[in-house]
This record gives structure tokens, C-alpha cells and sequence, in this order.
């Protein structure tokens, strides 16, 4: 049972990385770009950023259920990391919500850059939370290795990012597959690196139990969801989007 819930993690956590880093790597390359541009950048990611978000909930609901005994490390050794990426995510999200519905005397240019200020935090922040977990919570969380590898997030989905406005306007698929996989690389190795000790760390098989019979039988319909989405979105770009 510890095997099975780990991988489920695994792939919801690299899932995440490598479809969330997209999103974040548009709101990246936002920043300097003419306004038609950027409006038509954010109608080519719009149809997937709610979906893609629900794999960040699946993500924390898996660590705590999963792992209880990280609840302490994660909530406290990185709570200043994780509000700032939790004011960032908000941050982010307004911008999108908000471009639209406030627009005029510069406020769409202002909500663009809250847009690119957020992607940048959850970068950096994920980058420093990564390198903080691989210490086991010891490390400063200004480690400049911390801070190192969330600049290497940033540009990876900033690279995935364009690779994904390129399938979008008529791109090859090949190359978004491998800066996905670019993107969710370096929590893959985390996740390799730390296996013996998460699976060690997994709550009890009673609760392993529960768990999956509460929750898995929801994974068909998550999966279903997103097949549709990428399927019915795959086309042009349309625009006005309602971000």
C-alpha cells in the first residue's frame, strides 16, 4: 500500500510540475510584451489553468494524508516560503480574473505584471521548497543553492512556457512532451532520491486503506476531465478569452 500511494503521489506531483510549469512559464514571458500579445498569450493557456490547479490540491491533500508525519516540517520549517508562494499563487490568479473585468486607465498592463510578479514567486518558492525538502528541512531558506534552483524552475518553465504557445499556434507536440518532462525533472529526482524514506513516512495501512477508497475511485474522473479539456481546447487560440 505504501508503494502504490507513493506512486500516485509521484505522478501527481511531477504532474503538477509538468503542466502547472507551463502556466506559470506564459505568465514568465508575459513581461515587456505588447498588450495584444500578451492578450493573446493568456486566451492560448486560459482553458487549462483551472485544471491544471486542481492537481497543486490533489498534491497537498496526498502529502498530508499520505504522510502526516511531513504536516510539521512542511507547515512550520517552511512557513514562510509557503505563504509567500500562497500570497503569489492569489497574486497570479487575480491578475488573470482581474485583467479583463478592470480594465482602463493602464489596469490590464498592472494585472499583467501581478501576473508574471506571481508565476515568478511560485517558481522561485517551489525551487526553494524542493531544495529545503532534499536537506531534510535544515538548510536556510535562503540557501543560495535554494534560490539557485528556483531561478533553473523559473527558466525551465519559462522554456516549457513558449514550447506551449508554439503547439498552440501550430506546433509540433514533441517539444512541449520534453520540456514538460524538462520541467517536472528536478522533483523527479527528488521523488527518487527521497522514496525509501516517504514510503517509511506513510501513515498506517489502516488509514492507507481509507484513504484509497475515498479517494481513488475519484482518479478515473480527474484523468477523464483532463483528456476532455486537452481535447476540446487543442484548436486555435480564441480570443477574448474569459481571463
Amino acid at each position: 500500500m505504501e508503494l502504490i500511494w507513493f506512486v500516485v503521489f509521484a505522478v501527481l506531483l511531477a504532474g503538477y510540475f509538468a503542466l502547472e510549469g507551463f502556466d506559470l512559464g506564459v505568465g514568465l514571458l508575459m513581461l515587456g510584451r505588447p498588450q495584444e500579445r500578451r492578450d493573446r498569450m493568456v486566451a492560448a493557456v486560459a482553458p487549462y489553468v483551472l485544471a491544471n490547479e486542481v492537481w497543486l490540491v490533489a498534491v497537498a491533500g496526498a502529502l498530508f494524508g499520505v504522510y502526516p508525519m511531513l504536516e510539521g516540517p512542511v507547515l512550520f520549517g517552511l512557513y514562510p516560503v509557503v505563504v509567500a508562494m500562497l500570497l503569489s499563487w492569489v497574486l497570479r490568479d487575480a491578475g488573470l480574473w482581474f485583467r479583463r473585468r478592470m480594465d482602463g486607465s493602464g489596469w490590464r498592463s498592472f494585472w499583467d505584471l501581478m501576473i508574471t510578479l506571481g508565476s515568478l514567486g511560485l517558481s522561485v518558492g517551489w525551487g526553494v521548497a524542493l531544495y529545503a525538502a532534499a536537506t531534510g528541512f535544515t538548510a536556510s531558506l535562503l540557501h543560495p543553492f535554494g534560490l539557485g534552483l528556483g531561478a533553473l524552475l523559473a527558466v525551465l518553465f519559462a522554456v516549457h512556457g513558449q514550447a506551449f504557445l508554439n503547439w498552440r499556434e501550430g506546433g509540433k507536440a514533441a517539444r512541449l512532451l520534453l520540456t514538460g518532462l524538462a520541467s517536472a525533472a528536478p522533483v523527479i529526482a527528488l521523488l527518487i532520491g527521497s522514496a525509501s524514506f516517504l514510503m517509511a513516512s506513510s501513515a498506517a495501512d489502516s488509514s492507507l486503506s481509507v484513504l484509497s477508497f475515498m479517494v481513488l475511485p475519484f482518479a478515473p474522473i480527474m484523468v477523464g476531465a483532463q483528456v476532455w479539456v486537452w481535447r476540446t481546447f487543442r484548436g486555435a487560440i480564441r480570443t477574448p478569452s474569459f481571463f
